[in-house]
């Protein structure tokens, strides 16, 4: 492969025309000529730059609303002429095919035009055809084309112009080709999932994922592992979307965990009062209601002190002063909220490995998307856990029925048990998390867990005796056996919450009446792995 190629000719159709006056500009004033199509010829045309049509060199014209214009011989002969041999050579100079040593392009936008609910036929028609094509021409034809499909690249060329003595080298049109590759696969990808959704198709026989790096991290969960993080395109507030305003960069586990804790507190509408999430290593370890978010912080706090320490806070609400000078207390780590206030991010300013992040919004929990998780060989697609019971949907099993603040409790401990690692278990009073069990193998191991946090809790507090005393509580999964609702009223619980389905569930029930236990079945379970 021959290393630098000079660069003569380039072929730019874009649209998204930021930079494009003064990155043509840089070009023609090197000594490039310049071709071009549509809207792109017309912006250089207006600029005053120097510019052939395509039409003109490929003898036909745009045709058919534009959809054919560039898929010619005249066009991909130039980009794919293998410039050292001497058959491709003489075919060109037979048919009059000029070489094309750069292709500019960037593609329809078929993402946004699907992100702003256009209609099926709309974002058919934003399906770009003819930009592939080229795209993935050059790129295999890289020996001896540069293809650029970002714009953030346009300045790379033009350093690599200016120490080259206006050449390119092979190493800079690898890396270019790599990045044009990458932008095509998710370009199809993100066609393939819309139309797979768009006609009912739930698993389709190929899917893929792409996504568009937003940085390079340190290490992943631990220091031995590289990582990186991606954006998916999508417009969903969190951590993705999210502006950073102080602190130093997210690491993985800030990251994974930040996600888990906005997506829990988004569970409750900030309409209905102000609500925190505490999350250590993807688990809460508090959460709560209040009428104040300085309230609200300070009940999920009081659930398990020891835990909150280093660990991630979500807001539903706009963070305040009051609230931020409760949080600066302890060391967190990061704090996200759809907004906060200018004294909030003052108070925090004082504390420089504090990150905060603002979303501008909520995650919708109740919308529709899809999880994937990697394992040996493949992986595995579901939809997202949007699951949601109300108090329409429960059904009272027992002799005793749950009184008016049990039900806000267990409907309230089953929200938070669904961000819960199964298996779990959930302690809550008077809208706030009192012991929380997560990630045991056995569920009765998840009662006591949550039992003994309590019991810690309020010795912590100079309480007489554990909070999980009066509880309502919540189980993700069905009990198998009568021995966790018998552990459950160990732990002074009086209402519990359940999705029921059990082979047992007569045996369960009559343990519960026996204990004098109210409990409902959801119908429903949220396992979390």
């Amino acid at each position: 492969m021959t290393d630098r190629i000079p660069l003569k000719r380039a072929l730019i159709s874009v649209s998204d025309k930021t930079g494009l006056i003064d990155f043509a500009r840089a070009l023609s004033a090197r000594g490039v000529e310049i071709l071009s199509t549509g809207g792109t010829a017309k912006a250089l045309r207006e600029a005053g730059l120097s510019v052939v049509d395509v039409a003109d060199v490929t003898g036909f014209p745009e045709m058919m609303d534009g959809r054919v214009k560039t898929l010619h011989p005249v066009v991909h002969g130039g980009l794919l002429a293998l410039r050292d041999n001497e058959e491709h050579m003489a075919a060109a100079s037979s048919h009059n095919i000029g070489m094309i040593d750069l292709l500019v392009v960037n593609l329809y936008p078929f993402e946004a035009t699907v992100a702003k609910g256009a209609s099926y036929e709309d974002c058919i028609e934003n399906i770009d055809i003819g930009g592939p094509a080229m795209i993935r021409a050059a790129a295999k034809n890289h020996a001896f084309v540069t293809v650029v499909v970002d714009v953030q690249d346009y300045s790379a060329v033009l350093a690599e112009l200016d120490a080259n003595d206006d050449a390119t080298t092979l190493g800079f049109r690898q890396r270019q080709a790599q990045i044009a590759y990458a932008r095509t696969s998710a370009y199809d990808a993100a066609v393939s999932g819309w139309m797979a959704g768009a006609i009912g198709e739930e698993t389709p026989r190929r899917r893929s994922f792409a996504g568009t790096l937003a940085q390079s991290l340190r290490y992943g969960e631990n220091p031995h592992q590289s990582a990186a993080f991606y954006r998916d395109g999508s417009d969903r507030p969190g951590v993705a979307t999210a502006q950073q305003w102080q602190g130093k960069e997210l690491s993985y586990n800030n990251i994974n965990d930040t996600d888990a804790a906005f997506e829990l507190v988004a569970e409750f509408d900030p309409a209905e009062g102000p609500a925190v999430a505490i999350i250590k290593h993807a688990n809460p370890c508090g959460v709560a209601r209040g009428k104040t978010a300085v309230e609200a912080y300070r009940r999920a706090f009081d659930c398990d002190r020891t835990s909150a320490f280093g660990g991630i806070i979500a807001l539903n609400t706009v963070l305040d002063g009051e609230t931020a000078q409760a949080i600066t207390e302890i060391f967190t780590e990061v704090v996200i909220a759809p907004d906060a206030t200018d004294e909030a991010k003052q108070i925090f300013a004082a504390k420089k490995n504090l990150r905060l992040l603002t979303t501008g919004g909520l995650p919708d929990p109740a919308a529709p998307g899809l999880a994937f998780r990697q394992v040996a060989g493949g992986f595995l697609v579901q939809g997202r856990d949007n699951g949601r019971i109300l108090r329409a949907d429960l059904k009272v099993v027992t002799k005793r029925q749950p009184g008016e603040q049990e039900l806000e409790d267990l409907l309230f401990a089953w929200t938070v048990a669904k961000h819960v690692k199964s298996n779990a278990i959930v302690y809550a009073r008077d809208l706030a998390t009192v012991g929380i069990g997560a990630g045991q193998m056995s569920r009765v191991d998840s009662t006591r867990i949550g039992k003994r946090k309590s019991e810690d809790m309020a010795e912590a507090l100079g309480l007489t005796e554990a909070l999980t005393i009066g509880s309502s509580v919540a189980s993700d999964a069905f009990f198998p056996f009568a021995d966790g609702v018998e552990a459950l009223a160990a732990a002074g619980a009086r209402a519990v919450i359940q999705p029921g389905g059990s082979m047992r569930d007569a045996e369960v029930i009559e343990a519960a009446d026996r204990l004098g236990l109210a409990m409902v079945f959801t119908g429903q379970r949220h396992f979390r792995h």
